[in-house]
């Protein structure tokens, strides 16, 4: 319902053959291209902000142009860098990026891919993400401590500088090893450009990084390599025939931009890199031991393609698993209760509702009581501006529901905030007279911000804190909240103390409080809320069993010491 700037997009185009194949076979030299756009295209839901593009020609000869970059900003952002991308960008290797910034930053400057040049081909490099790191300012001291002097203080960039500081120990090692084996001259350079082993270069460089990342790279030489983190937060799956190798952010992106069933394409698995050397070799190295399995589950909630086999079955799973306490909240009465969703990603979880009840041989009646007016994102502006905008995103159907009468069921996929239920959703539907509300989320109560990639990092942005804190005041209990920020500021890296801030509640009654906040004033109609469990959640989701949303279980250090950082804000500010 709200939607959340979140980790950004990538993608990746490998060609294998001679571009004069490509042209032969398929009518254009622009095969490698027009698959990056594809890809990106239907990626778009990943980032919205801009986007940027790289290609790295191996044919070029010196005094000539071999590595392109093309970047804009804005919601047309593919558009504008692909009809600009002439026949300047005639290459082998490209890769693309789509951005949500998660750090407020916003610019040109920020976006992907970030440059590194160099005169020597082998130096130069290239990168773009979908990360979130949480150490940056550690990272940022280990290259001044090294005498370097960063010009920005941000992590693609820090990424950038680090990983360009081991690629050059890279070459000069090569550099080393042709002048003992009486190589001079060019004979020198192609030595370099045909042994660079980026395996070496990520090996010394991403151990230093704390957080949830897909990286891709590519050299002026003509390697091209992509990462997981080691806990598997961030998703990455890639393909490879005799013609390219491939890898984007979502499986049916590959699917559908080369029309392939799903078991031809493979994921990234975590600590993985997918390298491809300068001769099109391709092999996958372990850089960093696979830690604890921690996988996105907001990925398949919400923020990944519903067109995904697995997802879509996932989602409908989540939706099934909440008929009984949908049919507790109705009382029963299916004769006089309508079921609907607000689209358009919760539609999936919906249709695994109707399919519960109607395995417990229930009528279920169906309308389309919610529309998405018109395409406003209440994320982008001011908060002053945003309750306004905010009441008119969605619409209803008049005349769906029998007055006084029919309760109303409405899923969505998460509640986050609250603002849409607050000055849009409840307002409206409240016109319809219905008996009764229950709006169900098909994830649990979102209690805890993100720090790999998710733009929620303020704790009373989210509406189950602040039904939890001011439990804490109604109840006389404040001396939760003075030794829970003791503990934060005393030991913030031990574990997440914030989860104290929840344990005296339970979840119904966090419910309820949530109710009262987002209420709106003269609104009739009661409302209950349904949320899914998580152990609903984990049985829905057996494979991404990242859930530090709802639990608190940070599964790396930086998410640890950031989440109890938010709560010293937290109380600082409103002390």
């Amino acid at each position: 319902m709200e939607q959340l700037k979140h980790e950004c997009g990538v993608a990746m185009v490998r060609l294998l053959k001679p571009l004069d194949y490509y042209e032969q076979k398929y009518g254009t030299w622009r095969y490698g291209i027009d698959k990056l756009y594809l890809m990106m295209e239907k990626q778009h839901n990943r980032g919205q902000e801009g986007a940027g593009v790289a290609c790295v020609n191996l044919d070029a000869t010196p005094g000539n142009e071999y590595m392109f970059r093309e970047r804009a900003e804005g919601t047309n952002a593919i558009t504008e860098i692909f009809k600009r991308m002439d026949d300047s960008f005639r290459g082998q290797l490209f890769m693309g990026h789509l951005r949500y910034s998660t750090t407020g930053k916003s610019g040109l400057t920020f976006v992907h891919p970030f440059l590194r040049r160099n005169n020597w081909r082998a130096r130069n490099l290239c990168l773009c993400g979908n990360f979130n790191m949480t150490n940056v300012e550690e990272v940022f001291h280990l290259l001044t401590t090294q005498g370097q002097s960063p010009r920005i203080f941000g992590d693609t960039y820090i990424m950038l500088e680090l990983m360009g500081h081991r690629l050059d120990r890279e070459v000069e090692r090569l550099f080393t090893e042709a002048k003992n084996a009486g190589l001079e001259n060019q004979d020198i350079t192609r030595h370099i450009d045909n042994n660079v082993q980026m395996g070496n270069v990520l090996r010394t460089t991403m151990p230093h990084f704390d957080g949830g990342y897909v990286m891709c790279g590519m050299t002026g030489s003509g390697e091209m390599f992509a990462m997981r983190d080691p806990w598997g937060i961030r998703p990455a799956f890639y393909y490879q025939d005799e013609e390219v190798v491939v890898l984007a952010s979502e499986r049916p992106v590959i699917q559908t931009t080369f029309d392939l069933a799903t078991d031809d394409i493979q994921e990234l698995q975590p600590g993985q890199s997918l390298i491809v050397r300068k001769n099109g070799e391709s092999h996958l190295e372990q850089i960093i031991p696979a830690k604890e399995l921690s996988a996105c589950s907001f990925e398949r909630i919400y923020f990944s393609r519903g067109s995904d086999r697995d997802i879509y079955q996932e989602r409908k799973r989540l939706g099934e698993q909440l008929t009984q306490p949908i049919f507790k909240a109705i009382a029963g009465d299916m004769a006089h209760t309508v079921f609907s969703y607000v689209p358009n990603t919760a539609e999936a979880a919906f249709y695994g509702i109707t399919d519960g009840f109607r395995l417990l041989n229930h009528d279920v009646r169906i309308e389309k009581v919610i529309w998405k007016d018109i395409k406003l994102r209440t994320f982008i502006t001011e908060d002053a501006e945003r309750n306004d905008l905010a009441a008119h995103v969605y619409d209803i159907t008049y005349g769906s529901l029998q007055p006084y009468q029919d309760n109303l069921v409405i899923i969505d996929d998460s509640i986050v905030r609250g603002t849409t239920l607050r000055e849009s959703i409840f307002k409206i539907l409240d016109r319809l007279h219905p008996k009764k509300i229950v709006m169900v989320s098909s994830s649990p109560q979102i209690r805890y911000p993100d720090y790999y990639g998710i733009d929620m990092s303020r704790l009373e942005e989210l509406c189950a804190f602040r039904a939890a804190i001011t439990l804490i005041h109604e109840r006389g209990m404040t001396h939760l909240i003075d030794e829970t920020y003791r503990l934060c500021k005393e030991e913030p890296m031990t574990k997440n103390h914030v989860r104290a801030i929840y344990e005296p509640f339970t979840v119904e009654e966090i419910n309820q409080k949530i109710v009262e906040i987002l209420r709106p004033a003269g609104m009739e109609a009661p409302v209950e809320l349904v949320f899914q469990s998580v152990e609903g959640l984990h049985k829905a989701c057996p494979n991404h069993p990242g859930d530090w949303y709802f639990t608190g279980h940070y599964p790396t250090p930086g998410g640890i010491r950031l989440v109890n950082q938010a709560f010293i804000n937290y109380v600082e500010k409103y002390r």
